[in-house]
């Protein structure tokens, strides 16, 4: 039986202005939000979340910093 997270999971592109990442995103419906947690997607270029299995894809310029 396959969990819930991996038959809703889709996969979204993440550029620098909606950094830094959270899941749930602004305007998700009420009945898919979870506990918000973030994601450094920018370091690796793509990072899954926890919760819903949503995958990030980072297709921004090379973040600056630490």
């Amino acid at each position: 039986m396959k969990s819930m997270a991996t038959d809703t999971a889709k996969e979204v592109e993440i550029h620098e202005k909606q950094l830094p990442l959270h899941c749930p995103m602004p305007g998700a419906p009420l009945w898919a939000r979870h506990p918000r947690v973030f994601l450094d997607v920018a370091r690796e270029g793509e990072t899954r979340c926890p919760y819903c299995g949503t995958l990030y894809v980072y297709k921004g310029a090379p973040v600056k910093g630490h």
